[in-house]
């Protein structure tokens, strides 16, 4: 060891992950305290730092070299003592020069001061704030003007940003922003998005989210006069990912407009959006021809249809014919939730689900609450070459003959089964006898034992009970999530 160079030494400590070993390793010798200090490049400070200013001051003095910092305060309490407040974030940024992520989440002792601070950081590229309460729209201006290299910028239950959106006028006219995420900050509506203006140009990655609700009461575009798409006249080619969850788009177009501009789309999450329409997917089709994966949670809301008006979710087969010319499409979610099982309120057949399956080369599918899915269409699926990852929720007309009849399907590797009690272990032990499986995940299926799949397949995970739908992460298909 005595006779290898620093700069070797530097990139084997580099691949050391955990932190508790780092600090044992720094503890060896001098020398290894002094390369493990100049080689760290990550530190997490939460609610164990105390003296948090004393602390702060050490940690930079040590490690100087500093790329990225991760504040989180989550579960504090007057317990834990003070937590960094403005005069920490100062030195932070006077200390270390090189920071180019920083994330703020449940520092209820930064306002916009502090924040101010980081504009010394004029190599910042990555800005998280995660439940900033004391942080406005003033402190985000500062951010935006000091920092010319942000290229993304997240913010999460931030809800005293409001009002004046001078920074996202900013970022958008001479900012380099590529990623944007807002979820759930309650005083930044859809409209005041739009004045982001050329910055959309430049935007890659977007996401759009409310938790819970639908905000139904935010305020009316007040910029929209009929047949007169001015404000909407921009555009975003260069955009990539979209998500959109739990907003209104029914009187006026608002991001709906977005759907018809994003030449460049790959990925797409439409979850709980209330105006969408069987338009909305065949505009998307026609000028997305790179749409790899499409993640659609639906709900039922009153529609009009050949009867009248009816209650049912969004999109029908029209929607489902139009997605499958995506020649591209291999990762589909499709998510029916609050259908009753006696009256379906689905707007999609089992024929349009069939035919859309079979025509696109679809590898991951994700399929839930589909309660006009049963064993015709099972067969079906089993006929779709691409198929390696099939997860299936709440389809409680599958039984026995239809997993018998998926068992050959040829590519399969990966299979989930939550809440679904139409099949037993007849059905599943037919499919893991045919198909030797990477994983297979059982959840909340009361027919299916344990006994019957465990050493079924590489993986195995089984649960009498299934976490609840808002608790489940779907890697694959959502990337709005921090």
């Amino acid at each position: 060891m005595e006779d290898l160079p620093d700069a070797l030494i530097g990139e084997i400590v580099k691949r050391v992950s955990s932190t508790s070993d780092l600090s044992s390793l720094s503890l060896v010798s001098k020398r290894l305290y002094k390369i493990e200090a100049e080689s760290r490049h990550t530190i997490h400070i939460g609610c164990s730092l105390r003296p948090a200013t004393d602390a702060i001051v050490s940690l930079c003095s040590r490690f100087h070299n500093l790329l990225k910092v991760d504040i989180n305060y989550s579960g504090w309490t007057q317990d834990h003592g003070n937590q960094l407040d403005n005069h920490g974030l100062r030195i932070l940024s006077s200390y270390c020069l090189s920071l180019s992520d920083i994330t703020l989440s449940f520092c209820s002792y930064i306002d916009d001061t502090g924040l101010g601070y980081l504009a010394f950081c004029k190599k910042l590229i990555t800005l998280r704030l995660n439940s900033a309460t004391k942080i406005t729209s003033s402190g985000l201006l500062a951010v935006a003007v000091g920092c010319k290299n942000l290229s993304a910028l997240h913010l999460i239950d931030c809800n005293k940003i409001s009002d004046a959106f001078e920074w996202l006028k900013y970022l958008g006219s001479d900012g380099s922003l590529e990623e944007l995420k807002v979820k759930n900050c309650v005083g930044i509506n859809q409209y005041s998005l739009l004045m982001f203006g050329p910055g959309w140009m430049k935007l890659q990655r977007f996401v759009f989210e409310f938790r819970n609700i639908y905000s139904i009461f935010e305020p009316k575009d007040p910029s929209y006069v009929a047949n007169c798409q001015y404000r909407y006249d921009f555009s975003c080619e260069n955009l990539k990912q979209l998500s959109l969850r739990r907003i209104v788009t029914v009187e006026e177009i608002g991001l709906r407009s977005l759907l018809g501009k994003c030449k460049s789309l790959e990925k797409l999450c439409l979850h709980f959006v209330l105006g969408l329409t069987d338009s909305d997917m065949i505009t998307l089709a026609q000028n997305c021809s790179n749409l790899r994966s499409i993640s659609l949670q639906l709900e039922p809301v009153f529609c009009e249809g050949p009867e009248g008006r009816v209650c049912r979710t969004p999109l029908t087969d029209e929607s489902l014919k139009a997605l499958a010319g995506c020649r591209m499409l291999q990762v589909v979610e499709l998510t029916m939730f609050g259908c009753d099982y006696a009256y379906p309120e689905i707007g999609f057949t089992q024929e349009g689900l069939m035919m859309f399956f079979q025509s696109c080369p679809i590898r991951d599918l994700v399929l839930c609450g589909a309660n006009i899915f049963d064993d015709e269409g099972m067969k079906a699926l089993s006929s779709a070459q691409f198929l390696q990852t099939l997860e299936l929720m709440d389809c409680v007309y599958i039984t026995d003959a239809g997993m018998c009849l998926f068992a050959y399907s040829p590519s399969l590797v990966n299979l989930t089964l939550r809440q679904s009690d139409g099949f037993s272990d007849v059905g599943v032990g037919e499919v893991v006898r045919a198909r030797k499986l990477d994983s297979l995940i059982v959840e909340g299926c009361s027919r299916v034992s344990q006994k019957a799949v465990l050493g079924t397949a590489k993986s195995v995970r089984y649960e009498r009970y299934y976490p609840g739908y808002g608790k489940l992460r779907r890697s694959s298909l959502s990337f709005g999530q921090d």
